[in-house]
């Protein structure tokens, strides 16, 4: 039967009918049917017997008439059942019509799911309806949720109970998701005929989602916001409670209202007796808009509140609506404020940088402690002077020109000013403008901070100073390598040399000279390298007597002809374990910071002696601790230290002199060397007598007096045998080092290679033709230098002895040799002895490394 059947429609409309009121039309429609069937078929059976009558001529005439009025009758009941029916056909096309057009999908499904009508809207909404419509209605609804489940629901209901109504999502074609109203109705007197109709509902679902959602905001705006909601009628008793009211009170919102609470049990204190119940405060003004302050009483806390209210009369009688406002952050923020403002006067008064408000003028309006201190006056002598009084003229117009654009531009203060002041000491600082905003009839001005860069500046022209000074000890460290070259040379050829003659013969003298010479150039290169701080760092047992017996030459011309050098040697002087560079470092700038107290003149005493402190010595924050010390004393009779200056003398950098004329790092270089030697170096001044700088050294103890024997590093004692055998590599790219070094070699009895580069001595190495027992080479030299030499030899040949000669340090040369293995080092200058007395010591026997 198709989806739009007529047949079914009235078929299905006299069923319809047949339930509601058209039953009575329906029984007298089946009626008429039924009687006009019997006339008709006793008119036919009259009819053909009266012709079988008539023609035998036995029917009477009264037959003839009963026949008539029989056929008459069932004429006009045929007449009506045809009117009946065209009626009924009439209202059947107008429901199947109605039907049609409903813009509800409708569809009536018979046995086992089939389709037994579905109108144009539903043949719209499931495409696929028509052939399987309940698999087509389940593929659109939405989710595998709550749609899902109420389907299931009506189709259970339905199946059951005849009917059901619910709401379901179904997927739209195109996406999204529609609301429809389902409703599922059984046909009576069709058994497994049911009636589905759907209505969209989409908007009408929206908009009630959307006033749900709006409910549900002001029911949390209610319970959740930051003040409290609540009404009371004329006794007292709560008829709302919004949940902020509830949780400062500590009960449940509905407990409130359910038990009956009233509004004065929770109020701390005394309620004024003409209050009424609904009112238990004194009210700010008369009317139906109240105020009042009161303290209400929760479970664990006192909570101040104001109240705002409005009483009403309603149909029920007298309530309140009221607004609660918990006073307590108010007060909490009073009281920070007020902490607030203590705090910033503290910052202000205490701040370590100076801050000042400056008025319209330019005149000082507040100023704290630190300007104070910055403009060396009290803040408060400050307050009513202009800023420019304390600026250098050639200064004070510019920065006054500065204050007035940003005072007019805010936007032109992109960068602080450097400024000078007058002040009792002479200082400098960066200075910070902003403008201070304020309304028109305010006096507005600048806020100022001021940064002292007193010690920056001072920070900035001392490493200047010492990048110069670093740039010096650079230079001084190369000079001292080509002098150490050469004069490496110059005493190897003398000592050649004076093994030709005797000390008797005329050149002797000569040739002794020029070695002693040399030697005295050794010395003072020594010495340079000592001032540029690149000396190697070997304590050393040795005596203070001996030392400053060495240095007194030097000293006697670095203090001047005007100046007198007193020395002084102590009886029975012990010994010290100190490195002999750096102790002459310390009595040379000991020396050369007396003479420049003494411009005038005066005298310089150095004076030795064993001391004994039996308890520990404090001067300043340095404390000596009881022991057995050698005392060195420097003695000068110049201007004196002032006191203000004698705990700062050991900083670096700190001079009191011209600029140019000091470094400001001699003192602090005596301090730390003295200190790294484990000593100490204190110190007395007065203004104008003179100063008197003691350095403390410790003694050996008895049990290293043995080792007190001061030998050269490398030298070799007096009537030792330096002759040798074995084969010798000898690399050194200065010619006339590596002559003197081969010959004197070659004169103990060792077999000497020679080389002039580290390229050719690897290739004589790697080519297997010589054994060789010791390999000597210089470490600075043109492409190839020692350290990459031995490196490249120590990979086929791990186990061969090296010595490095070199005119740098020790500890400069170590810092660019990449490995962990023994080495021996030789610096030069040496001597013919100590050369020979070095290979000796490295081939007889391992020992330890210098």
């Amino acid at each position: 039967m198709a989806l739009s059947s007529p047949a079914f429609i009235a078929d299905a409309g006299a069923q319809a009918s047949t339930a509601g009121g058209g039953s009575t039309l329906r029984r007298w429609i089946n009626g008429l049917g039924l009687l006009t069937a019997v006339l008709s078929a006793a008119a036919l059976i009259v009819g053909l017997a009266t012709l079988s009558g008539i023609s035998q001529g036995l029917i009477f005439w009264p037959a003839s008439m009963l026949l008539a009025g029989m056929a008459l009758l069932a004429g006009v009941a045929s007449v009506v059942a045809n009117r009946v029916h065209d009626v009924l056909a009439r209202r059947v096309d107008v429901l199947a019509h109605a039907l049609e057009a409903s813009p509800n999908a409708h569809l009536i499904l018979g046995p086992r799911d089939s389709v037994a009508y579905a109108n144009a809207a539903f043949r719209a909404l499931f495409p696929d309806g028509e052939i399987t419509p309940l698999p087509a209605i389940q593929s659109r609804i939405a989710g595998e949720g709550q749609s899902a489940a109420e389907f299931s629901r009506l189709r259970e209901e339905a199946s059951g109970r005849g009917r059901a109504h619910g709401r379901v999502a179904l997927r739209g074609a195109a996406g999204g998701t529609a609301w429809f109203n389902l409703a599922i109705h059984s046909l009576p007197g069709r058994p497994g005929y049911s009636l589905w109709s759907f209505e969209d509902v989409t908007a009408r679902h929206e908009m009630e989602h959307v006033i749900r959602d709006e409910q549900m905001k002001l029911a949390d705006f209610l319970d959740n916001a930051p003040v409290g909601f609540y009404s009371v009628d004329s006794d007292g008793r709560f008829l709302f409670v919004n949940q902020a009211l509830a949780d400062w009170l500590g009960r449940p919102a509905s407990a409130l209202v359910e038990e009956g609470a009233r509004l004065t049990d929770f109020i701390a204190g005394e309620v004024p007796a003409e209050s009424p119940p609904h009112t238990p405060f004194a009210a700010a003004e008369p009317g139906p808009l109240q105020r009042g302050e009161l303290a209400l009483r929760g479970r664990d806390r006192i909570v101040q509140v104001s109240i705002t209210q409005t009483v009403v009369q309603t149909g029920d009688g007298l309530r309140t609506r009221s607004v609660v406002r918990d006073l307590t952050p108010e007060r909490e923020w009073e009281e920070a404020l007020r902490q607030s403002r203590q705090r910033f006067q503290r910052f202000f008064a205490d701040a370590p940088v100076g801050v000042a408000l400056l008025d319209r003028e330019g005149r000082f309006d507040e100023a704290n402690r630190a300007l104070g201190r910055l403009f060396g006056l009290p803040p408060a002598d400050l307050i009513g002077r202009s800023l420019v009084d304390f600026l250098p003229e050639s200064e004070a117009k510019p920065v006054a020109r500065r204050l007035a654009e940003a005072a007019a531009n805010p936007q032109s203060m992109t960068a602080p000013i450097e400024v000078r002041l007058k002040s009792p000491r002479e200082r400098s600082a960066t200075l910070f403008v902003s403008r201070l905003d304020a309304p028109e009839e305010a006096r507005g001005g600048l806020i100022l901070h001021f940064i002292d860069t007193t010690e920056q500046k001072s920070l900035e022209t001392q490493f200047a100073q010492s990048q110069k000074m670093q740039a010096i000890g650079q230079l001084a460290g190369g000079v001292a390598h080509d002098f150490n070259n050469l004069l490496t040379a110059m005493i190897g050829f003398c000592e050649l040399l004076l093994l030709r003659f005797r000390p008797g013969d005329p050149p002797f003298a000569d040739i002794m000279q020029i070695k002693q010479n040399a030697n005295r150039a050794a010395n003072l290169v020594r010495q340079l390298l000592a001032f540029s701080r690149q000396q190697t760092l070997q304590p050393k047992v040795l005596s203070i007597t001996d030392v400053l017996s060495e240095l007194s030459h030097l000293l006697t011309r670095l203090i001047g002809e005007n100046i007198e050098l007193k020395v002084v040697h102590g009886r029975d002087l012990e010994l010290i374990k100190v490195d002999q560079g750096q102790l002459e470092q310390v009595i040379i700038n000991l020396a050369v910071n007396a003479r420049d107290a003494m411009a005038g003149g005066g005298t310089l005493t150095i004076r030795t002696s064993n001391i004994t402190t039996t308890a520990s010595v404090r001067r300043g924050h340095e404390v000596m601790p009881a022991g057995d010390y050698v005392l060195v004393e420097v003695i000068d009779t110049g201007v004196g230290i002032p006191g203000e200056n004698l705990e700062r003398i050991f900083e670096p950098f700190f001079s009191t002199k011209e600029v140019g004329s000091g470094t400001g790092l001699g003192l602090s270089t005596v301090y730390g060397i003295v200190r790294q030697t484990g000593g100490f170096v204190l110190v007395e001044s007065e203004p104008g007598r003179g100063a008197t700088f003691s350095i403390y050294l410790p003694r050996l103890a008895a049990a290293d007096v043995a080792a007190a024997q001061r030998v050269e590093p490398g030298e070799a004692p007096q009537g030792r045998d330096l002759t040798g055998a074995g084969t010798l590599l000898l690399v050194e790219d200065e010619d006339p080092v590596r002559l003197f070094s081969a010959r004197a070699l070659r004169n103990k009895g060792y077999r000497v290679i020679e080389a002039k580069s580290g390229e050719a001595a690897l290739e004589l190495i790697t080519s297997g033709k010589e054994s060789i027992d010791l390999l000597i080479t210089d470490v600075v030299m043109p492409r190839m230098d020692g350290p990459t030499l031995v490196k490249r030899v120590r990979e086929t040949h791990p186990e061969m002895k090296v010595i490095f000669i070199s005119g740098y340090t020790e500890d400069a040369f170590r810092k660019r040799l990449d490995t962990d293995t023994e080495i021996h080092f030789l610096p030069k200058p040496f001597s013919l002895k100590q050369l020979a007395g070095k290979v000796k010591e490295v081939i007889v026997a391992e020992a330890p490394a210098t």
